[in-house]
């Protein structure tokens, strides 16, 4: 009988010790675009490296998104560790109960976590479309980045702002469409905003001859000064196949956040991880090489996590008082 239970101690210890393991992992859902986009790049790298510098104690799931309206509205009720990306301005439209976020709540909880390289707007059409300039996109087949995404929005208000209201014939397809449907002539164009270079528009320049739209200075300045969250952007000549001179454009803020559901100790691990790592990571691909700690200002409306806050005093960085 002692035997027995001796033997039965050993078999509770056994199991008590997995148990401990499992309980010593954290999960972590990283949520930012379409599988076709930079930013679903940027998670699956930022979830590898997660669990390689948690040596697998923190074990991060990529899901692909539709883009940041879909990721902010799943922020305000989901609960556990969710880290996803969106323009600064997404969130204080939510927090507001502005279009698309009438009379939801939930969004107060929201917290930053670290800035992401930022949002580059990108006006693709094909290079035999005799559309070189904004302007012609005028009574045109355009698809402007998706229906009901930030770059939907971002594209309507740049026509907007530039006299083309009611002048270009949208054209409701996903994004993930929108290079196949510029190929078969079904459109002139596209809209999308990602950081660059984007994969999507660099396998289409490998198949099909494009050009990017730029924007003239006066139409540059018009958009900072009706928009200023937006800033120039300059995609340089080369970056994607066959366009070989540069391109003016505007970027946009992005930044990576999560919610209080997620405790002070997981946010601190995953930002100084971040942190320690976006060098190397920029040797894989350079669009991280221009985040910078000095630029957390760019999401100041909305506040940091606490853990967050306590990695960033603690490397020095200067916090404005809006996001303590």
């Amino acid at each position: 009988m002692r035997r027995f239970f001796a033997h039965l101690a050993a078999v509770v210890f056994v199991v008590s010790l997995a148990a401990g393991a499992a309980q010593a992992q954290t999960r972590v859902t990283l949520k930012s675009a379409t599988a076709s986009s930079s930013y679903y790049v940027m998670m699956v790298q930022l979830g590898e490296t997660l669990r390689a510098e948690s040596k697998g104690q923190i074990q991060a799931t990529v899901e692909e998104s539709q883009g940041s309206v879909q990721n902010v509205k799943e922020a305000g009720r989901r609960p556990g560790n969710f880290v996803f990306t969106t323009p600064p301005s997404l969130l204080a439209a939510a927090r507001e109960g502005k279009k698309p976020f009438e009379g939801e709540k939930g969004y107060d909880a929201i917290r930053t976590l670290f800035v992401m390289p930022y949002v580059t707007v990108h006006f693709v059409v094909r290079a035999d479309s005799g559309v070189t300039r904004i302007e012609d996109l005028a009574g045109k087949d355009f698809i402007s980045g998706g229906h009901g995404t930030f770059c939907d929005g971002r594209t309507r208000t740049i026509l907007r702002l530039l006299g083309l209201d009611g002048k270009v014939n949208f054209v409701d397809v996903e994004l993930a469409s929108a290079a196949s449907a510029l190929q078969n002539r079904k459109v002139i164009g596209y809209a999308t905003c990602s950081s660059h270079p984007t994969p999507q528009v660099q396998e289409l320049a490998t198949t099909t001859p494009i050009r990017i739209l730029g924007f003239q200075p006066e139409q540059i300045d018009t958009l900072v000064k009706n928009d200023p969250s937006s800033s120039p952007i300059t995609i340089a000549k080369g970056t994607y196949k066959g366009v070989d001179e540069d391109v003016a454009t505007v970027g946009v803020p992005v930044g990576a956040y999560a919610t209080t559901h997620m405790d002070d100790a997981t946010a601190y691990a995953i930002v100084k991880d971040f942190w320690a790592n976006k060098n190397e990571m920029a040797k894989t691909n350079p669009w991280w090489a221009a985040v910078t700690p000095d630029l957390i200002g760019a999401l100041h409306n909305t506040k940091l996590h606490p853990g967050a806050l306590k990695y960033y005093k603690e490397a020095g960085v200067k916090i404005p008082a809006d996001m303590q």
